[in-house]
């Protein structure tokens, strides 16, 4: 195993890129958010004094997807075709999942942007739900697929719970 944001010396560097071509990028990544019964019935009827929850999640984690290389040191910025932020919410075992899916035409991976994306949404949920339920757990954040670039396709199945 190798990992490339290192040189020769063992120093931090960001992976030149400028030598491949640009292909047609996709990545879906997820967290898991859980709540008490009664905050996610908040969420889904309205009930939550600070706002449309799941709306405002959504337009973070739009907005943090293209904000990705600015949080996390050694990622390109890129030119984010598209970002869809979709929530699943299962009231019964008290979770909303959220599910990032970012697109692009360039020469590196969005996974970074679909991860930071997923992860900034859930923790919007929490802020905004947290005045009514303190216990709010954010986990599960992975990545569930992504497509193109030389390594092809990478699906997973979500942990189950």
């Amino acid at each position: 195993m190798s990992f490339n944001h290192f040189d020769e010396h063992g120093r931090a560097v960001m992976v030149d890129v400028g030598g491949k071509e640009p292909t047609h990028r996709t990545a879906v990544a997820c967290a898991t958010v859980f709540l008490k019964k009664e905050t996610i019935a908040a969420v889904t009827e309205g009930g939550v004094k600070k706002g449309d929850v799941l709306g405002i999640a959504r337009i973070a984690g739009i907005s943090a997807a293209k904000k990705t290389s600015e949080l996390i040191p050694l990622s390109h910025p890129l030119a984010l075709h598209s970002v869809s932020v979709d929530f699943g919410v299962e009231e019964e075992r008290g979770t909303i999942l959220v599910k990032s899916t970012v697109k692009a035409f360039d020469r590196t991976g969005v996974e970074m942007e679909a991860m930071v994306s997923a992860s900034i949404a859930a923790l919007t949920i929490y802020d905004m739900c947290k005045g009514a339920d303190r216990g709010i757990v954010i986990g599960d954040v992975f990545l569930l697929s992504k497509e193109g670039g030389r390594s092809g396709v990478y699906r997973r199945e979500p942990p189950r719970s």
